[in-house]
């Protein structure tokens, strides 16, 4: 097998097969291709059988990248690995077990907000008032629970408050009424897979047989469940490859833990380390401004990257007057990019908080320019598509209480909430679901209506399936009747959703329902929803932009306060994070990078005065072409900026102040921009130290 077009830090990657191996990936090194390579190289030149390697990623499109670039290097052999991502692999260990695990072979997987449905009527089957207890916030203390690996039992012991003692209930009814749905949320897809190995070893054992390689990519986004589960499987043969860089980990708010990729050798002794330090995606430039920014940190592995690439031009640095002159600088030099030739799809806009866009967009409208919001509201997230979708799992899973609750009286057909309370009481009686108990009245007409399409399933295709559905339903005679905009564009959307069954039917194979709710139910990659049919500049987070690359990328609101963000200013770990995001942000850049801040900013319906951000002092003057010393370019209204700010409160800690809707406070501390201020009445608050509402006394 050639492996001539690899560097010998990657060579010795893909040629050092057995025990552990810890491989340190620079941003734009080329870890895919060493993987792929490693795996190809398994198959063709260690006799490796294919269903032997198991491999995670963290995306579906990422998968499907690894699968398509082995396919050309081993054949056929690519169709029997597994590379999935986790959920992907939980949901097929769950599958392969689900009857040790107590769950019949057709469950249903719950989304969140299916989740947060389950948890809104636990509060009020309970009598708890849902306004003092927040339905979201007991979700996550779930879900973040789980991802501890702390069921609803132990939960008990960290029960503290009132608030502690509502979740625990709620945590311990939604875990029962689950389980008697036949349905699982996307935690327990991680969860799950543990439980089942630590009561069956024998079935652990089985699963340690099957890979006896196991690869790992971007290692230091796992959290405590996929951790455990990666060390489980290669716990036998010990043949483990983690890929990574702790340099881009930027999700533990998540609950990823970064620190698995810099405890790798603790975990493994022998293990070996691999640096991948050269880049092949950026220039000099903006190479040597990540690395001046990212070495700031103290919590990290030490490596440098660099490149043989061109010097490259200086990173451009516009300093706006406002918000408004800001997103106007940004569409003018796009549009002179895309003037001078220049693809839209190869020009990226990067901004720290969704809020941000919006400014950004209405130059976009303005000037014309067609743009794509990565992250705006998903397809799969439109009422009328759950609602399908509801009714596709309840064919399948007759026992999904989510997906009846959501569609039994969709479109109106007269069953209210006191039907619906009295077939709680009856399924709570006789431990059955919802749909078991139904016995009479209209609720008996609507499964009946659901019998009569299941008994056409194994008769249709997807695509005629979905149509049926909103035939029988009614649906699309309540959509039509209504003559509305509204109500066409979510037919429209129906329409589409056929769509996406043709393309599983003709691409993907897949021909069953319980096959395609599966990939459903793992479709997360916002990127694979988006319109490809005209060239578009992208708009996105930074923390969506991890593991993609543009030539042009703009990063807006470089400023203390909001990059880094003021939530994350309180930490050295929650700075660092912030750190590591100005670091991925620089390294998607591959020919120019453009940074901008504003002196000020309307946000959130708030006025501030901001100094520009940490980072770009980070970065160096040396390596910035700074623009808007003497306010060329700028594109701004008039405006009053003494209604808006003082020039400067020269405020320090200790001081006393008076805050027009504060009151009396005294100055704790100063940091950039942000003062943080302990008001007698409303305690600790952070503030921008200049703005008009606070005067020193």
């Amino acid at each position: 097998m050639n492996l001539d077009s690899l560097n010998e830090r990657q060579k010795e990657a893909v040629i050092n097969t057995d025990g552990p191996m810890l491989i340190l990936a620079g941003a734009g090194s080329g870890k895919t291709k060493v993987l792929t390579t490693k795996v190809a190289y398994l198959i063709n030149e260690k006799g490796v059988y294919p269903e032997n390697i198991l491999a995670i990623t963290f995306t579906n499109k990422a998968a499907k990248e690894m699968k398509s670039r082995i396919y050309p290097i081993v054949g056929n052999g690519a169709f029997k690995l597994q590379i999935s991502t986790f959920h992907s692999f939980g949901l097929k260990i769950v599958k392969e077990n689900s009857r040790l695990l107590g769950y019949d072979s057709n469950f249903t997987i719950l989304d969140a907000d299916d989740s947060l449905s389950v948890i809104k009527k636990i509060l009020k089957d309970l009598n708890i008032d849902s306004n003092k207890y927040n339905p979201k916030a007991i979700r996550n203390v779930i879900s973040n629970n789980k991802n501890e690996m702390i069921d609803s039992k132990d939960y008990e012991k960290f029960v503290h408050t009132d608030f502690d003692e509502v979740a625990k209930e709620v945590y311990q009814k939604y875990e029962r009424n689950l389980k008697l749905s036949n349905a699982m949320d996307f935690d327990d897809l991680l969860v799950l897979p543990l439980k089942l190995f630590k009561e069956y070893p024998r079935v652990l054992e089985e699963y340690q047989e099957r890979y006896k390689y196991v690869f790992i990519d971007e290692y230091q986004d796992t959290n405590e469940p996929q951790y455990i589960l990666s060390k489980m499987i290669a716990a036998k043969y010990r043949n483990i490859t983690v890929v990574g860089d702790a340099d881009q980990a930027i999700f533990t708010w998540r609950g990823a833990n970064y620190k698995n990729i810099l405890n790798f050798e603790k975990d493994y002794p022998d293990a070996k380390v691999v640096l991948l330090e050269e880049n092949y995606r950026s220039t000099k430039t903006i190479l040597n401004a990540a690395n001046n920014v990212i070495k700031n940190n103290k919590i990290r592995k030490e490596k440098n990257l660099w490149t043989e690439n061109e010097d490259g031009c200086k990173i451009v640095y516009y300093k706006a007057f406002d918000e408004k002159d800001e997103s106007n600088y940004v569409v003018h030099e796009i549009k002179r990019l895309i003037e001078g030739g220049v693809s839209p799809n190869d020009i990226c806009v990067l901004y720290r908080a969704n809020a941000q866009s919006r400014t950004v967009e209405e130059s976009f409208l303005t000037s014309n320019i067609s743009y794509n919001i990565v992250g705006a509201y998903a397809f799969y997230n439109r009422k009328e598509i759950k609602d399908l979708i509801a009714y596709l799992k309840l064919l399948y899973n007759s026992k999904d209480d989510v997906s009846l609750l959501r569609i039994i009286n969709y479109p109106k057909r007269g069953i209210g909430s006191k039907a619906i309370e009295n077939l709680s009481i009856k399924k709570d009686v006789l431990e059955k679901s919802l749909y078991e108990v139904i016995d009479s009245g209209k609720e008996l007409q609507f499964k009946n209506l659901i019998e009569d399409i299941r008994k056409d399933i194994d008769k249709l295709s997807l695509t005629e399936l979905i149509d049926l559905v909103l035939d029988k339903s009614g649906i699309r005679n309540e959509l039509e009747s209504e003559k509305t905009i509204e109500a066409d564009i979510r037919l429209e959307n129906l329409e589409e959703f056929k769509s996406i069954t043709k393309s599983f039917e003709e691409k993907e194979g897949i021909v069953s329902l319980g096959e395609f709710l599966d990939e459903l139910s793992l479709v997360s990659d916002v990127s694979e929803q988006k319109d490809d049919t005209k060239e578009k500049v992208t708009l996105m987070t930074m923390h969506a932009v991890k593991g993609l690359e543009f030539d042009y990328v703009f990063v807006v609101g470089f400023e203390e306060g909001l990059f880094p963000h003021i939530n994350c200013m309180e930490s050295n770990d929650e700075l660092e994070e912030e750190r590591r995001l100005c670091y991925v942000a620089i390294t998607r850049a591959k020919k120019k990078l453009y940074l901008i801040n504003a002196r000020s900013r309307i946000l959130y319906g708030q006025v501030s005065s901001n100094i520009p951000s940490r980072f770009i002092k980070e970065i160096g003057e040396n390596l910035l072409e700074t623009i808007g010393k003497k306010e060329e370019f700028v594109y701004k209204e008039k405006i009053d900026k003494s209604k808006m700010f003082n020039d400067d409160n020269d405020l320090h800690p200790g001081d006393v102040v008076n805050h027009d809707k504060y009151g009396m406070g005294v100055v704790i501390s100063i940091d950039g921009s942000i003062a943080t201020i302990s008001f007698k009445k409303d305690g600790m608050k952070k503030l921008m130290k200049n703005h008009k509402s606070i005067r020193k006394v």
